[in-house]
């Protein structure tokens, strides 16, 4: 198992492992098909933020992507893992090494707008709700989520 940095090649297989990670949600079809542009990542995409892959034997099984704001500030754009090791500590560990490497690079502040079902996940990794964003799925709302790094 091993974390390394993307590659423009990879953009084809994030975006599909973000959609199937997606889908793992139950949310429908029609709802994915609605995000599809939120969900896709480009290889232009990843050559202008950070984005890291998780492999497995040389299978791509989760990543993260984040983007710098600020000297001191980045935004968590993506973290994905496939839906057949979601519950395997998987998003622990790249969330881990995402934290390690902001500290590492003397970040002092990570945001990001959560999916519902992630919440949990980001709160027990340290991440408070500051905000709720209301989402395109009537009755729904977004945690916009923060931490700040020591």
């Amino acid at each position: 198992m091993k974390i390394v940095k993307a590659t423009n090649t990879d953009a084809l297989a994030l975006t599909e492992l973000t959609l199937r990670s997606k889908l793992h949600w139950g949310y429908t079809e029609d709802q994915i098909e609605g995000w599809k542009d939120d969900l896709t990542i480009n290889s232009d995409y990843v050559d202008n933020n950070e984005v890291y892959k998780l492999l497995v034997d040389d299978t791509l099984v989760g990543f993260y992507a984040f983007l710098p704001e600020t000297n001191l500030k980045v935004e968590l754009n993506f973290l994905f893992v496939a839906p057949e090791f979601i519950g395997k500590g998987l998003g622990k560990l790249l969330i881990t090494d995402f934290i390690e490497r902001l500290k590492s690079l003397k970040y002092n502040e990570v945001t990001l707008i959560a999916d519902p079902n992630a919440e949990v996940f980001y709160k027990s990794a340290g991440f408070k709700v500051i905000e709720k964003l209301k989402s395109s799925i009537e009755g729904r709302f977004l945690p916009v989520m923060e931490m700040r790094i020591i």
